[in-house]
């Protein structure tokens, strides 16, 4: 331990408490998120949760225990409990102690370390029904089709499965990275190099950090065919364009399979929707998981892995699988199929140590607290659980707010983004803007985002399409006026529309408009933990006082 008490209470129940105004609380903060997640962060003092997935995606990622522990004891106020100390080192140690591998003809095996470890699994029901006989005391056979539904059995019982299985080299497809004005990025080869080491597996970067770099990186080292999974048709075309811009790919060699074109090439970038479409309750276009032998397949935004794909994923296994994301947050808890099926975090970068390093632009966030007039305050009081948010969040109060603020920030890239379209509607018409949900047309979304990229549109109010996969690099204010209930990825991905570093300098800010003491303060306050996890500091302003130093 240092001499001088450090900013970390560890206590018994695995949670750690970290002191913020300590002098070094951001370092200890950095090295606590390779293992820990954030529950809550209130002003002076954040808590952390040491969990067993923290822990395995660490200890995958290349930490052992006694890098955790060490972490602990620098920076901890008070010696780590014994109990804590113990569950560490035994759970890290779980991980690695069975492993699934080929013999020399190919057939799937499980192995473990020791004796005891294949008995206890072997007593769980479904698991024993995807093994076939043990082949020695350490070792049994697995059916040839159940690689990806063992591990994420294993996974439930506690014992994660290191999968050296091998994979497919696919159909060879060369491709070059072709760097003239432009080169990978340090952290972009070093996380290039981990997935490729490992064959599959999660690299989690912050928005802006040029994830599809590291996917370009990916397949110029595997070269073979790939298929692209991606959250809607306008991320496709970006990710088209950024292939044909950083590579030797051609548009003869790139191909789009969405809603609106049905192309297979040996690199086709396909949506997640038209994956997941169904016609007489079967899924309709799962042919094309198989239209090739792809060598990689590349999933964007893995934390939006719709669960249907998560089934498919699991016959995948013997692929390459490269995710990508912001943040391994998944709303629906099921972070561990990620583990399982895609695989392991296999590097992580803190969005303030890129930004640091001038690759991600800085921001300021502010939450704007506001009031409801006393009319919608008992129509809020009045109203079921189920119709509050929407009221809260929806506050006809938030108008005048938005107006202010874009006087504030007159002139610059501005967005503003919300949840519901009536009101995304009625915001719009009251500062004349244009609008962009779902239900405009591709080829017009394409066209009033280029038009905000090139300045002839200054201000664009969105909805949720714009959340993922949209670069706007010149972006350097975003207005959130409602969301997704407590969704703490999408307040990541929503900040993350403004941190490409800006040709022009101005720094951005991410407001937030929330209206007090309703359920709107309430999920807010959840959504901003991810953030609060990366050194984010939201600055509380009432909107009395921003309309009056606006003025």
């Amino acid at each position: 331990m240092s001499a001088q008490p450090g900013p970390l209470i560890v206590q018994s129940d695995r949670t750690v408490l970290l002191e913020i105004g300590h002098p070094v609380a951001a370092e200890a903060r950095r090295r606590l998120q390779a293992f820990a997640e954030l529950e809550r962060a209130p002003e002076f003092v954040h808590t952390y949760r040491i969990t067993r997935l923290g822990l395995w995606n660490a200890r995958a990622a290349g930490h052992t225990a006694a890098e955790v522990l060490a972490t602990l004891d620098r920076f901890g106020k008070f010696p780590t409990p014994q109990s804590v100390r113990v569950d560490i080192e035994e759970t890290m140690a779980r991980y690695g102690r069975l492993t699934i591998r080929r013999d020399p003809e190919g057939t799937l095996l499980l192995t473990a370390t020791d004796a005891a470890v294949l008995a206890e699994i072997r007593r769980a029901k479904k698991v024993a029904a995807l093994l076939f006989e043990n082949r020695d005391p350490l070792t049994i056979v697995v059916q040839a089709w159940a690689r990806g539904e063992l591990k994420q059995e294993l996974l439930k019982l506690g014992w994660p499965a290191e999968d050296r299985a091998g994979y497919t080299p696919g159909t060879p497809h060369p491709i070059a990275l072709v760097e003239r004005d432009w080169h990978l990025r340090p952290y972009q080869r070093e996380a290039v190099d981990a997935f490729v080491e490992a064959g599959s597996g999660v690299v989690v970067l912050p928005p802006g950090a040029g994830k599809t770099m590291v996917g370009a990186g990916a397949m110029a080292e595997i070269g073979a065919t790939t298929l692209i999974l991606v959250t809607n048709a306008v991320s496709a075309r970006q990710w088209r364009s950024e292939l044909l811009r950083r590579t030797g790919l051609t548009e003869e060699e790139i191909g789009e399979y969405s809603g609106q074109v049905k192309e297979i090439r040996p690199v086709t970038i396909a949506t997640y929707q038209i994956l997941t479409a169904r016609r007489g309750g079967a899924y309709t276009h799962l042919s094309l998981l198989d239209a090739l032998d792809w060598g990689l397949v590349v999933y964007d935004e893995v934390h939006l892995l719709p669960a249907p794909v998560f089934k498919l994923t699991a016959e995948l296994q013997a692929r390459r699988r490269l995710g990508l994301t912001a943040t391994l947050i998944r709303e629906d808890g099921r972070e561990g199929d990620v583990f399982s099926l895609i695989g392991p975090k296999r590097y992580d970068a803190p969005w303030k140590e890129i930004e640091a390093q001038g690759y991600i632009a800085p921001a300021t966030c502010v939450e704007v607290r506001i009031d409801l007039t006393p009319a919608d305050r008992l129509a809020y009081a009045a109203a079921g659980d189920d119709e509050r948010y929407r009221l809260a969040a929806s506050a006809p109060a938030k108008i005048d707010v938005v107006r202010r603020l874009l006087e504030r920030h007159a002139g610059e890239s501005t967005l503003v983004i919300g949840q519901y379209l009536d009101q995304l509607h009625e915001v719009a018409d009251a500062i004349g803007a244009p609008t962009l949900t779902g239900e405009t047309p591709v080829d017009e979304r394409e066209r009033l985002f280029q038009a905000f990229r090139e300045g002839d549109i200054r201000v664009l109010v969105v909805s949720k399409v714009a959340n993922f996969s949209v670069d706007l690099p010149e972006a350097t204010v975003a207005i959130q006026i409602s969301g997704s209930y407590g969704s703490r990825q999408e307040e990541a991905q929503r900040l993350g529309r403004l941190l490409r570093p800006k040709a022009s300098g101005i720094p951005a800010t991410f407001y937030a408009l929330v209206v007090r003491d309703t359920v709107d303060a309430d999920f807010a306050l959840n959504r901003q933990r991810f953030l609060a996890e990366q050194g984010y500091a939201y600055t509380i302003v009432d909107a009395s006082e921003l309309v009056a130093s606006a003025a």
